[in-house]
């Protein structure tokens, strides 16, 4: 089984910020492919289901981002799911908007959501599927941006379909192909891999 956290903070009023992209992007793979309605477990949210071969456990970390971490370890100590098969998807302020990038371990790059899993995981070993959201300009205004919502433009113009072409792809992703999963997201709207 591979865990998929989507990482964001639970507050209704903090659906649409940029912070949130980690759920959003989990909320449209469990769409895609048909997953189980989402339940209250973990401290957070899980849907399961299959892409193509996988067994898929998506969660939603409830305890807000800082403390992300403590939801994944329960989940994944639950179904004994070694580091290596847990994905966080999350937002990255040093990538363009609309960009992704997929990498295993590293730091946490200030980003505490990552921080959190890296402390409650015990290692940095985990594979991250890093969402551009671009950066303000600078380092005082970057809180007041990741806690800002989308404007209505970024949704339409790159949010909906970056996330369409993300859950399209995600089979690549589980199948243990981010290279191929980097390129199919990165393609032009409309175009073949």
């Amino acid at each position: 089984m591979l865990l998929w956290a989507g990482l964001g903070n639970p507050e209704p009023s903090m659906r649409r910020h940029r912070h949130n992209v980690g759920f959003m992007a989990v909320e449209a793979i469990a769409d895609r492919y048909g997953f189980s309605p989402w339940r209250s477990r973990f401290k957070g949210e899980t849907a399961e289901g299959r892409i193509g071969t996988q067994r898929v456990l998506l969660l939603r970390p409830m305890t807000y981002m800082n403390r992300s971490g403590d939801s994944v370890q329960e989940a994944a100590a639950f179904y004994k799911i070694a580091p290596e098969q847990i994905t966080a998807f999350h937002d990255e302020l040093d990538l363009a908007p609309g960009k992704v990038r997929v990498k295993r371990a590293g730091g946490a790059a200030g980003h505490n959501g990552l921080r959190s899993m890296d402390k409650m995981l015990g290692t940095p070993d985990y594979w991250r599927v890093r969402i551009g959201i671009g950066h303000p300009g600078a380092k005082e205004r970057v809180h007041g941006w990741v806690l800002g919502n989308f404007t209505e433009i970024d949704r339409q113009d790159w949010l909906e379909p970056l996330l369409d072409k993300m859950a399209a792809a995600a089979p690549l992703l589980a199948d243990g192909q981010p290279e191929k999963f980097m390129t199919q997201v990165a393609l032009p709207e409309g175009s073949k891999g």
